[in-house]
């Protein structure tokens, strides 16, 4: 997870979950869970958390900050961020409830005409 690989997942699986959800109460729920994965995992990774380290290395990343900002396609400062980072990055934390809602608007258009009610009614 990063900021240039979560928007695109978000929506995604936003997406998947308006689709496959037999009611809007499951795709609440499920949006709920796949939110609550990604923010808890793409904060620990930009906190340095040691659980994820693992997944950072995975993803060829010195620790879990540089994956977050840099993503392997960029190279800002990881080791030495101020508070103009912290402060956009916490804005990019409050975008991926936008995501997955933007995804889930899509899929309402992919649903079949026979599914559950539309995601905007």
């Amino acid at each position: 997870m990063s900021f240039l690989v979560d928007p695109p997942l978000l929506v995604a699986s936003g997406a998947a979950i308006e689709v496959v959800a037999p009611d809007e109460r499951t795709a609440r729920r499920l949006e709920a869970v796949v939110l609550a994965v990604f923010m808890v995992t793409s904060v620990s990774l930009y906190a340095n958390a040691r659980w994820v380290h693992w997944l950072a290395r995975l993803c060829r990343a010195k620790t879990g900050r540089d994956w977050m900002l840099n993503s392997g396609v960029f190279h800002f400062d990881h080791e030495k961020v101020g508070l103009p980072t912290h402060i956009v990055s916490a804005a990019l934390f409050v975008t991926y409830p936008l995501w997955i809602r933007l995804g889930r608007r899509a899929g309402d258009h992919v649903r079949p005409a026979a599914g559950r009610p539309r995601f905007s009614d």
